[in-house]
Formats: C-alpha cells, structure tokens, sequence
C-alpha cells in the first residue's frame, strides 16, 4: 500500500452553550451503562444529544445524533436489510441465516455522527456528508478538525504538549449553511464488520464506495432527507472515494448531488511522489511535486534569494516545472552535461537543495527524500503531510525521511479529544473501543478499480459523473504545504478530466497556505469555512 495514502494513526487530520440533553432515538429514555457491544450482534442504539454555536454571529440550536448504520455487501444483500440493519423476515438471507455469525453475510455497521439545525425544512437545508481517507481511517480528523460545531485547537507549526488538550467551539463551523454528517468508513470508529470474509467485502475501492453509497440512501431514507441538497466532501483517499462514490450515486442510485467538495485530492495513483523511482519513465511525480518543494523551502527561508511573496514566486516555479523541467526530464539520457547543469542550479534556486546533491540525484528527488534532506544542515526532518512542521532526525545517515513530524506533532490530541467529546457530550461509545483506523491484518486494500489492475485512476469516475450530470458543482481544496497529496497534482488531474471543455467552468480551485489537513491552521480553517460556504450558496442559487 503506497505511503502517501494511507494514514495510520500516527500519521493522521469547551463544551455546548446548551448543556447536553440525553434523548434516546428510540425510546427517549436514558442510555443505561453496559458492558462491551463490540461483538454484539445487535448494536447499540442512536443517541441524540442538543447543543448550539455561534458562527458569523448567528446562534444555531442542534441536535447531534450518535449512532451506527447497518450496509450489505452488494446491493442485493442491502436491499434485505430492514431498517436496524437485520434481515427482512421471509427474505433469501433471513431464511439462509447460519447460527454462527462468523459465517453469515458479511455486513458492516457503519459509525456516524450527524449535526441536525433545528426547525430547518428538510428541502431548504442542505446535508453534506464528510469522510477521511487512508484508505482505512476513521474520520475522526475531519469531524474534529474541520467544519463540525468543535474542533481541536491545534494552530502553529509546533508539537502539541502533552495532554490535557484543547477542544474549543469551532466559529468556522458550517452548520450555518449545511447540515452535517461524518461517516467512518467500514471497520473503523464505533463500527464493526462481521460475517464470513468481511474484510474483502468492504475493503477495496469499489466494495468501499458502495457501502458508502448505500449507507448515503439508508440515511437519508432514515432521516427524510432525500429533497434535501446533498453535498459529499471527501479528504486525501476520501476525495479518490468521492469520484467513484460521486458516479455510483448519480448514475445507480439515481441521486443528483449538488456538489462534489474535494480536499487534498489524490486521483491518479501515478503521480506518487513518494516512491516515484520505482516507476523509471514516468516522471510526473517530479515535475507536479516541485511546487510544493518551492513552498516548502520558501516557507523554512531555505532559498538562496528570498521572494517577499508566496504565490508569485509559485506561478514561476509552475511555469518552470511545466516547461524547461519536464522537457529536461523527458529528454532522459539524451539530456546533456550542460543543459543538466543548468536545470539543477535553477532547482536550487527553487528548492534550495544543494545542486550536486540535485545532480547526483539526476534532477529527481523523492518527497522522503526531500523531506529529508531540506534541513538536514540542522539536524532536521521536515514534514510530508505539512511541510510546515520539523523534527529531529531520526537517523542522520538515512536517505529518506523516516517520519512526519506533523503526524506525531498533533494526533495524539485529536484521538484523546474525541474519546473525550463522544462520551461525555455525545453520550455514546461506554464500553466500546474506538478505532481511529482500521485494523489491517492479512487482508490489504484492494486498489484494482472496475478489475482493472493497472495503477489506480479514478478521473474517468468523476468526469462521467459530470458527464450525466452537467449541473454538477465540484470544488478542490488543497494546501500548499502538502507533500502528500501536492495541490500543484490536483489541478492537474482536474485539468486533464476527459470532459468537453464547456464543463471545465464546474470546477473551482482553492489554495490554502497550510498542509493536507489545512484546518489545522486557524486562518486556513475560517478560509475553508468561508469558501466551501460561498461554494454551496452558488450551488443553490444556481438550482433556483
């Protein structure tokens, strides 16, 4: 599994004004204290909490509902389940249902945390569903980093102190124009698989959009909220689910969607700048990652000559990258002695790396690499997910960057926040285990998209989307400190969509000057807030 999309937990992005109420959805009656439900074949019930914040000045009252959502593993299956996620009675499954639940239908129930404003009208409020990526992360990051009514105070390019950390009311919150849903993927949060061969069932890019799809059409049946706006913002891996998930529920589930929000999107698997050596020939990773070392030594003073302003400067290392770096690289060994000089001293003044390590490395440095080297005059690693971030080396001799700073600088307090926050104020998960990110085993994640094995594309996906829908709405947000998934990538992929050009107005850009969680920046958060915001506003305003 490639390093630049999978977030394992060390890797992964004050309490209500009203005090929480306990409402139980099903009876209205406290929760009682039980024991583990981990393998509870029935699962525990939602449980609805009310809070309010403040945002833009305007006071919103909500009810936040804690709970899990039951999805088949085809659509066949789905469509046997009753409402709670059990077998209809009389159906092939309920009839063929073993005694064992090991060698049942697999299943998965599915943890979610959904923000409702109240006494809004279901057809006048938008919804829009948020999910992380990895693939096999919770979505414990963006739930608590990002646009939900609380957020982890993580502002600044330093690591957090030790616990007890803080969790404040997000005034960046887009509960003023959305109502919000966060969806933790197959196997994750509070959720759990079961039956015979689960992991494969849901652990794979088609197997995993699907279930998403359908736990979309299970919520919203659930909720009454199929003439509702419906907006789905996906991040890192999520954004490479949004394509297919985005195709899957325009043309199978004959569900037009709004808007498409994409935040450090990663579509095209070959432009890994992580490991790009491994694909001798191909060097795109190179020429769409050079920008985002150009922020990065720009942001660390590392340049030989200082430019006074960020973007500027981008918009000549893009055009270099473009032009005289990618024709440099194409050129291969036909490439001279002198042309190779020139295009190494010009990536110094670019990138700040010395040019005889850019010559040795025969102008193709790897973002591990980079990331090592960029400070290693100070005996420094820079960040991959947020270059912003330093730390010390781990092995001054090594070749690559041997962690993220950035990861280890804030994960720890997102994690023990949300344990914190979903049971002392969402009132759910006593007795269970939460899992920030799946627990893979011997099962891996199945990249191989409609069977084909090649590197992982999923483009094709969102531009029939489009395709079928032309009054589809897509954004793409990215930061310019992300090496992960770098923003110079995204608009690439965007601009290369096999789309007719009249739909290449449906797509907005959104740079910000933060990493691949660009929330965690407070200025980047209220920008975030603001632009997504504006984005759903037009979207509605379009449809009138």
């Amino acid at each position: 599994m490639r390093r630049s999309h999978v977030l394992p937990a060390a890797l992964l992005a004050a309490s209500f004004i009203a005090l929480p109420v306990l409402v139980r959805a099903s009876d209205e009656t406290p929760a009682k204290p039980a024991a583990d439900k981990t393998a509870e074949k029935t699962p525990p019930a939602a449980v609805t909490t009310q809070g309010s914040i403040t945002v833009g000045g305007q006071h919103i009252a909500y009810n936040a509902i804690a709970g899990t959502l039951t999805v088949g593993a085809t659509n066949v299956q789905d469509a046997q389940l009753d409402a709670d996620g059990k077998p209809q009675p009389g159906s092939q499954l309920a009839l063929a249902e073993p005694k064992d639940l090991k060698d049942a239908s697999p299943v998965a129930r599915m943890f979610y945390v959904a923000y409702f404003k109240k006494d809004a009208k279901a057809e006048e409020r938008p919804i829009t569903f948020f999910y992380n990526g990895g693939p096999g992360s919770s979505t414990v990051w963006l739930h608590m980093g990002s646009l939900g009514p609380k957020h982890v105070v993580t502002d600044g390019d330093q690591h957090l102190p030790a616990a007890p950390y803080k969790l404040a009311d997000n005034a960046s919150s887009l509960l003023d124009v959305s109502d919000l849903v966060f969806i933790d993927m197959p196997g994750t949060g509070f959720g759990r698989l079961t039956g015979k061969d689960a992991e494969k069932a849901f652990w794979g890019v088609d197997e995993d959009a699907n279930a998403f799809a359908r736990f979309i059409a299970r919520f919203i049946t659930k909720y009454d909220r199929w003439n509702s706006p419906k907006y789905i913002f996906g991040e890192s891996y999520g954004t490479t689910r949004s394509a297919v998930l985005a195709n899957i529920l325009e043309n199978q589930k004959n569900m037009d969607i709004n808007g498409v929000i994409l935040l450090s999107q990663i579509f095209n698997f070959t432009t890994d700048i992580d490991m790009p050596s491994g694909n001798p020939g191909v060097d795109l990773p190179y020429v769409l990652a050079l920008p985002t070392y150009a922020a990065t030594a720009w942001y660390h003073k590392k340049l030989p000559q200082q430019p006074a302003a960020l973007e500027p400067f981008l918009k000549d290392v893009e055009e270099f990258a473009m032009g005289t770096y990618a024709h440099a690289l194409a050129l291969g060994t036909d490439l001279t002695t002198a042309e190779k000089q020139t295009v190494a001293e010009k990536l110094h003044d670019y990138t700040g790396l010395p040019v005889a390590y850019l010559l040795k490395a025969n102008l193709r440095v790897s973002g591990g690499e980079f990331e090592k080297t960029l400070q290693d005059d100070q005996d420094l690693t820079t960040g991959r997910l947020d270059t912003r971030f330093s730390g010390p080396n781990m092995n001054p001799l090594s070749e690559n960057a041997e962690y993220d700073p950035q990861s280890s600088a804030i994960s720890s307090a997102y994690v023990a926040l949300f344990n914190d926050y979903v049971r002392r104020d969402l009132k759910y998960g006593e007795g269970q285990t939460y899992l920030p990110e799946a627990l893979f085993g011997t099962t891996e994640w199945d990249l191989k998209h409609r069977g084909n094995p090649i590197d992982l594309n999923v483009a094709p996906d969102l531009a029939e989307a489009l395709k079928t829908n032309p009054r589809l709405r897509i954004m793409v947000n990215g930061g310019y400190y992300d090496l992960a998934t770098p923003f110079f990538a995204a608009q690439y992929e965007e601009k290369h969509l096999p789309i007719p050009q009249s739909l290449a107005k449906n797509i907005e850009y959104d740079w910000y000057e933060s990493g691949h969680m660009v929330y965690v920046r407070d200025e980047s958060l209220k920008q975030l807030h603001d632009r997504v915001a504006a984005f759903i506003k037009s979207t509605l305003a379009e449809g009138k």
